[in-house]
């Protein structure tokens, strides 16, 4: 089972809990009420008003999974969290490639998943993770947050959701060592993938040219594959495509 550690305040839990990860045990969860520089993907900033989201760390290690498919670590951290708060907030929860979990078109999650490989296999991995679960309003620019407090109208128990989450994430990568169960989480994460509904849908590459295309895979190490309007299929690391929505570039 999960070990729950608290920390009053700090600057990273992924950062706090990969200084640590050598001598802690795996399914450690390191989280606090004030993170002061959260990480996101390629280095974007993620705000939390203290004591009124989750923002945590889970550590696992040797997960059943080689380096070359470390994406299902993200897939069911994804999923975790989709279906954690589906249970709370209803239905409309989708995740957004690769791991980023959506209300409809606002943001309510988002992770930061750090693995340390140990030739073909992975050593550690560190998955962050940041709810909005009670903050009502945002001050930053992000430009389409949402909470749980937003879709549901009341508070939620934080520790209930964090041990709801990471309860669930540990039970997926436990049943990883079987390759049915991981082609059964492939899919469902497909299911739940954010805009995969086999229409053409606007995105933005990294050098600005947009373009419409439908989701057409999603391979193991987490390359994303678009089908374009022209029929060509092109793949896509992260951060070298994005979705639009309404002119904006997610």
């Amino acid at each position: 089972m999960p070990h729950y550690i608290k920390v009053s305040q700090t600057a990273s839990t992924n950062t706090y809990l990969s200084r640590l990860a050598a001598t802690l045990p795996g399914g450690t969860v390191i989280y606090t009420p004030s993170q002061t520089a959260g990480r996101g993907q390629k280095g974007n900033s993620w705000e939390s008003e203290d004591g009124k989201n989750l923002t945590f760390s889970m550590l696992l290690k040797r997960p059943p999974v080689k380096a070359r498919d470390q994406f299902y670590l993200s897939e069911a951290a994804a999923l975790a969290v989709v279906e954690a708060l589906t249970a709370l907030g209803g239905d409309g929860f989708t995740v957004k490639w690769p791991n980023d979990v959506y209300w409809r078109d606002k943001k309510a999650c988002g992770m930061l998943i750090e693995n340390s490989l140990d030739g073909a296999d992975i050593a550690t991995s560190i998955i962050g993770i940041g709810i909005n679960v009670n903050q009502e309003r945002f001050l930053s620019d992000a430009p389409n947050p949402v909470s749980l407090i937003n879709i549901t109208g009341h508070e939620h128990d934080l520790m209930e959701l964090l041990k709801r989450v990471c309860s669930r994430i540990e039970g997926l990568v436990e049943s990883m060592g079987d390759s049915s169960a991981r082609e059964e989480l492939h899919q469902r994460y497909m299911a739940a993938l954010y805009r995969n509904d086999g229409q053409q849908h606007p995105f933005e590459d990294a050098s600005g040219h947009r373009f419409m295309a439908s989701v057409a895979g999603i391979a193991p190490d987490g390359t994303l594959t678009l089908l374009h309007n022209d029929g060509t299929l092109h793949s896509y690391l992260f951060k070298e495509v994005k979705h639009i929505i309404n002119d904006i570039v997610l």
